[in-house]
């Protein structure tokens, strides 16, 4: 038999009133009457009605999470995290991945399945500021990744910029100065990964040393085989890198690839550092040094913001909430100094 307000109520020898306070978390209940009820709930066991308490509050007790590509290691990873973080909330997370496409991001931005969903958290590619200002659909939304936008949404990211020039200056630090950077892409006027880029260039700018256009390599995409491409065409063209910076952990792992086809040995001939700290990385030949970002940071930040998004619609949105990131050094740059 389900046990039910009453049951704890009587147990605790208190309200049914002071019962749906403690579980709905309520700040106006002392310590010792928490306590008190919350031993009456674990005795007994009692499970809240999610669906009821959800009704209630006009709620699905569903949010939904938009990512370009879920096989991607680094979203899967975000994703799993998300759905933790929400967990706590007793919330589900509805899994979505637009492609990187713009008409995609935008439909999911615009609330498609807003019948369906409490808040959306969106990592874009290719939408637009001008997307989201016409956007009419009421359902919270917070933003992930190196697009900026400044709108009235929360932002949640790690400062690209300061962790790409984190990843070139460990390489400077290992000795290299020919260091190239992978992962301009050659389909996308929107470029969002210039943020790394331009840390890219502002390190060896101020070390003294040249970014010529030649060091860097555009790619179609952001998965192995474009890293892979881009080396090649790179190495073809005759310049020689003694270093890659790549825009992530799967550019970098096709990048080593094709350096070990040509018979340069990943670290001592080229260094390479990734970005993301995806688990394939930790598992190779050669272990990958990558720019780790705080995912489980991440995805607490968005869910809760999305949350208070909910709890109190009339405050005013839009801030940059900034995750931690670390640079973890492995074999792919533990050559000569």
């Amino acid at each position: 038999m389900r046990v039910s307000l009453k049951d704890v109520a009587e147990r605790a020898g208190v309200s049914i009133k002071t019962v749906s306070n403690v579980v709905n978390n309520y700040q106006h209940v002392t310590p010792a009457m928490r306590a008190r009820v919350q031993l009456a709930i674990d005795e007994l066991g009692y499970r809240p009605n999610l669906t009821a308490r959800n009704l209630r509050k006009g709620r699905t007790g569903i949010i939904a999470l938009a990512v370009p590509e879920l096989g991607n290691p680094y979203f899967a990873e975000l994703a799993g995290a998300v759905i933790d973080a929400a967990a706590e909330h007793d919330v589900t997370v509805l899994l979505d991945h637009t492609r990187g496409d713009r008409e995609q991001e935008v439909l999911v931005s615009q609330g498609f399945r807003a019948r369906v969903i409490d808040g959306l958290i969106l990592s874009p590619l290719e939408l637009e500021a001008e997307d989201l200002r016409g956007r009419d659909d009421d359902v919270p939304l917070v933003l992930l990744g190196e697009r900026e936008y400044d709108l009235p949404y929360d932002h949640i990211a790690i400062d690209n910029v300061s962790a790409a020039r984190t990843a070139v200056r460990h390489l400077l630090g290992r000795g290299r100065t020919r260091i190239a950077y992978l992962g301009e892409r050659t389909d996308s006027a929107n470029q969002p990964a210039h943020l790394r880029l331009a840390g890219w260039r502002a390190e060896l700018t101020e070390a003294g040393l040249p970014a010529p256009e030649s060091q860097v390599g555009a790619t179609g995409g952001w998965d192995r085989g474009d890293g892979a491409e881009a080396m090649a065409r790179m190495l073809d063209s005759g310049v020689r890198p003694d270093a890659v910076f790549a825009y992530n952990d799967l550019v970098a792992i096709g990048a080593m690839r094709v350096l070990h086809e040509r018979g340069l040995r990943v670290p001592w001939d080229v260094a390479v550092v990734g970005f993301d700290d995806i688990a394939e990385g930790r598992f190779g030949a050669v272990t990958l040094t990558t720019i780790s970002p705080d995912k489980q940071a991440i995805a607490r930040l968005a869910v809760q913001s999305l949350l208070n998004r909910l709890e109190h619609p009339e405050e005013h949105s839009g801030r940059e909430l900034a995750a931690a990131y670390r640079l973890i050094e492995r074999e792919s740059t533990l050559g000569r100094r």
